[in-house]
């Protein structure tokens, strides 16, 4: 594997500008579509919806959202095995198009069909694409940050095109307008990427750690194998000889990925013969791993509850003109372009002055502001219900709290998994880190399923309880910060000193 040399884009490798562009078109696909999921489900047959209650489409969205990032292991499994990152990611792009276009169509089969597809194509996409990035790079080479931040843009100019779009066709055209506007944004990424595919010079073009022929030959079985009791799965489904009940599947869901989180995260910490510096990194790393699922139950509320609150009980008439509901999430993306500049230079700055919080302490401080974004949500659903329309503002501040929260907590978790994991298991420890992604979406769509439109005095609770325990975890998170401050930026050279010193006393 070679890295590029040529340097055409701001400075950096060109193969970046392919990889930013693919990217950026696949999360305008992917945010717009998610942005209808919840508002789309939940609408009556009458306005061509699905007819579905709250609690059945918030489940079904947090199942969505959960199986996109777990499906992401496999993906990353299958790129480094077997078909290497390039064809990962074109494979997943068509696969995710056509699940847009299957969506398009109006079906009562579509739905179902559609979903799976676009997890599948995204599971695929997603981790092989950030991957090549950082490949782009040689291990010395200090703009790898730099490209990275450039990188994150395109995936928030993407939602942002993505949200005013699909916004837009669903409030003016139908649903199917703007399933069918997600399915063009990845065709143009695909045109992209298969035309500038060169400017990579061959990163990602096989497969990392290849498999025998014999292992791979078996792993193909086994995927064709999944991929067959999918289609028998789905097409029970779609034959009524095999009813699902959402909310149900949501909770095992869940607590399957908790116990695999808990039994991998427990067999590397007993089994894998660990010194006591790792183990201790390991214990400060659960921390966050703990804050970042606390975090994703409730940043998700964007997509379900938020969603649907915006749709009901906001006042979103300015002049003549009606906001389209999509388009309040597009919030987040442009606070974060707003804000990750100072943010960056906050870290910075801190250091600079011999402040620097730990991982835990930034992820706690995270998690709290994040639920003081339910506060505000508290006092607008009062208003809503003493059956008044709520000003867009209450929105815009909840969601500037909830970016603020993100800032404060998505990037430093990211990093402290690549600092605090063993370094032979730094891959294994990324793909656990992920399944707190899954985990939180899961259970943000069952919390969801507590908001109902019909019942508006109800919807108070609702965001007071999200808050109040996100900001007693946050609390806890942020006390265990401080004790594990010292374990974070343990060295084996300390750790060994730390020995010697006590054995001198007890001596």
């Amino acid at each position: 594997m070679s890295v590029q040399s040529t340097e055409d884009f701001f400075g950096h490798p060109s193969g970046l500008k392919t990889l930013f562009f693919t990217e950026m078109w696949e999360r305008m696909s992917y945010y717009g579509m998610r942005m209808l999921l919840v508002l789309f489900m939940t609408a009556t047959l009458q306005e061509e919806g699905l007819g579905l209650t709250v609690a059945s489409a918030a489940a079904i969205y947090g199942l969505y959202t959960g199986s996109v990032y777990f499906m992401g292991l496999p993906g990353g499994w299958i790129a480094d095995r077997l078909i290497g990152g390039q064809k990962a990611v074109w494979y997943g792009g068509i696969i995710i198009m056509i699940g847009h276009i299957i969506l398009a169509i109006p079906s009562d089969y579509s739905f179902l069909i559609g979903l799976i597809f676009v997890v599948l194509g995204t599971g695929l996409l997603k981790p092989n694409i950030g991957a090549m990035v950082g490949q782009l790079y040689s291990d010395k080479d200090i703009r790898r940050d730099s490209g990275y931040a450039i990188y994150y843009m395109g995936i928030n100019i993407g939602s942002v095109i993505g949200y005013g779009a699909c916004g837009y066709l669903m409030e003016n055209q139908g649903w199917h307008w703007a399933f069918g506007a997600a399915a063009i944004g990845m065709a143009i990424g695909l045109v992209q990427y298969k035309i500038t595919t060169p400017n990579l010079n061959g990163i990602g073009a096989k497969p990392v750690y290849p498999l025998s022929k014999k292992a791979q030959k078996l792993s193909w079985t086994i995927i064709y194998g999944f991929l067959a009791t999918v289609v028998l799965v789905t097409y029970l489904i779609l034959q009524d000889m095999l009813t699902i009940v959402p909310v149900t599947i949501a909770q095992y869901v869940a607590v399957v990925f908790s116990a695999i989180f808990v039994i991998y995260y427990a067999t590397i910490y007993f089994f894998s013969s660990l010194s006591v510096v790792e183990k201790k990194k390991l214990v400060a790393l659960l921390i966050i791993c703990v804050a970042s699922a606390c975090f994703w139950s409730g940043f998700e509320q964007a997509g379900s509850s938020m969603n649907l609150f915006t749709r009901d009980y906001t006042d979103r008439i300015v002049g003549s003109f009606e906001i389209p509901t999509g388009w309040f999430q597009s919030l987040n993306s442009f606070f974060i372009v707003l804000l990750s500049p100072f943010f960056a230079a906050l870290w910075i700055n801190l250091g600079k002055k011999l402040v620097s919080p730990s991982y835990g302490i930034k992820c706690a401080v995270g998690l709290i502001i994040m639920a003081s974004g339910f506060i505000v949500m508290f006092f607008a659903a009062q208003h809503a219900a003493s059956g008044m329309k709520v000003a867009p503002y209450w929105l815009v501040a909840t969601y500037f709290l909830h970016t603020v929260g993100e800032l404060c907590l998505s990037p430093v978790a990211l990093s402290a998994v690549s600092k605090l994991s063993p370094k032979r298991f730094a891959g294994q420890m990324m793909g656990i880190f992920v399944l707190t992604y899954s985990i939180g979406n899961i259970i943000s769509g069952l919390l969801a399923g507590n908001y109902d439109p019909n019942n508006v005095s109800q919807i108070p609770a609702l965001y007071i309880q999200i808050s109040l325990f996100s900001m007693g975890i946050g609390l806890i998170i942020l006390l265990l910060g401080f004790k594990s401050r010292f374990w974070e930026n343990l060295s084996e050279d300390e750790e060994s000193t730390n020995i010697q010193n006590a054995s001198t006393n007890n001596a």
